[in-house]
């Protein structure tokens, strides 16, 4: 499957990948393994999704979040790779929901994720997950996703 084409179909654009905010690489890559660092809800410099999900927001709100976050771990792949078609497998997708104490539903809020790299990806983006909820992520982010990826 052309991933470009499939994005494409889906009426996706991945967004520009964001720079580090720290003294960190957004990903490296040893053999045929991409780490890639934490994504957040940053599009061109711009929070899309803040707050915590079960207080401020509902699960629906931390699921266009993590959309936005397994975007931009696809837009940080890409240009480490120079192109998505060297990606064979999302290995394993952990995420972080920015909740409220006791919040039990993180996986339903890591589905929009996981949901969506699927439909792009189709069985390559099938992959081993954590889904945790935390107090609060970097910028106030409402989700924030890194990743490994068996790549070409």
């Amino acid at each position: 499957m052309n991933i470009e084409t499939r994005l494409s179909e889906l009426g996706i654009k991945l967004p520009i990948a964001p720079n580090p905010a720290g003294n960190y690489l957004p990903a490296i890559q040893s053999d045929n393994l991409l780490y890639l660092s934490g994504a957040i809800c940053l599009v061109e410099g711009e929070m899309t999704h803040t707050g915590k999900v079960g207080k401020d927001h509902d699960i629906t709100y931390g699921q266009e979040a993590a959309r936005i976050c397994a975007l931009n771990l696809l837009a940080v792949a890409k240009a480490h790779l120079g192109g998505l078609e060297r990606v064979r497998q999302v290995l394993q997708l952990n995420g972080f929901v920015n909740a409220e104490p006791g919040f039990s539903e993180s996986p339903a809020v890591i589905n929009g994720a996981s949901d969506l790299l699927v439909a792009i990806l189709g069985e390559p983006g099938r992959h081993t997950r954590a889904a945790v909820a935390v107090t609060g992520l970097p910028k106030d982010s409402t989700v924030e996703l890194q990743a490994i990826f068996k790549v070409q």
